[in-house]
């Protein structure tokens, strides 16, 4: 690993950096494109959010706005929507298509969504994980004797939180933009092509998490390879 080629890192990470790349790109280029639609209704982001907890029955959600672009999120701790420059007063396509889809894991968070609970619940570990498992996955490759193992292992241990987290977090956000969808068109509030491109939005911005937690289930089964041949 330190001497030679690591045939692991081309197999296992180079193409996910190449797709989440790719899924970078696609939802940056898909985002600005229905930036530049407005919608007939002529409704802002903070608007759309509000119909959506609305029609929802939550109310006592904040939405406020952040900057920033592409740093639309709803924060469970303080109960707040926040959404950003190209979201909060914009009256496009795909500032409604966003501000639903955040007003979504408000509701989600006031409904005890299962499997928003379940994220919560790993969330712990898995920020403890993401600050000590590669320092000592680093420092377990570094000594050969049985202590290195056990803190090698250790670090998987811990680095497979992490990549519970980002697989546990794939129902919640698909289940936040159908939640989304579903009001924007029982609600009327886009029609026709502005529905498509919001759906179209949100689902480039789904991949950039598909995208994330392959890359985390390929790096964890590539760490578990190394492990095993370090034992060998």
């Amino acid at each position: 690993m330190f001497y030679g080629f690591d045939w692991t890192y081309v197999v296992f990470i180079l193409p996910c950096v190449i797709i989440s790349l790719i899924c970078q790109i696609n939802v940056s280029s898909t985002f600005s494109k229905y930036s530049q639609m407005r919608n007939s209704r002529n409704m802002t982001g903070a608007q759309a959010a509000e119909f959506v907890l609305r029609q929802n029955g939550v109310y006592g959600v904040r939405i406020e706005r952040v900057s920033g672009n592409l740093t639309d999120h709803f924060d469970p701790r303080t109960n707040v929507i926040r959404l950003s420059d190209s979201v909060y007063n914009a009256n496009t396509v795909a500032a409604v298509g966003v501000a639903c889809h955040e007003a979504g894991h408000a509701v989600q968070h006031a409904q005890n969504y299962l499997p928003n609970k379940i994220r919560s619940a790993i969330l712990p570990m898995a920020n403890i994980g993401s600050k000590l498992s590669w320092f000592l996955i680093i420092l377990g490759l570094c000594f050969s004797a049985k202590i290195g193992f056990v803190m090698l292992y250790i670090g998987i241990a811990l680095f497979g939180f992490s990549v519970l987290f980002t697989i546990a977090t794939l129902p919640v956000e698909f289940n936040a933009s159908k939640r989304a969808l579903e009001t924007i068109k029982n609600g009327n509030l886009l029609y026709g092509e502005e529905y498509t491109g919001a759906k179209r939005t949100l689902q480039a911005a789904a991949m950039t998490y598909v995208a994330s937690a392959l890359t985390a289930i390929l790096q964890l089964l590539r760490l578990l390879i190394i492990a095993n041949n370090r034992r060998r």
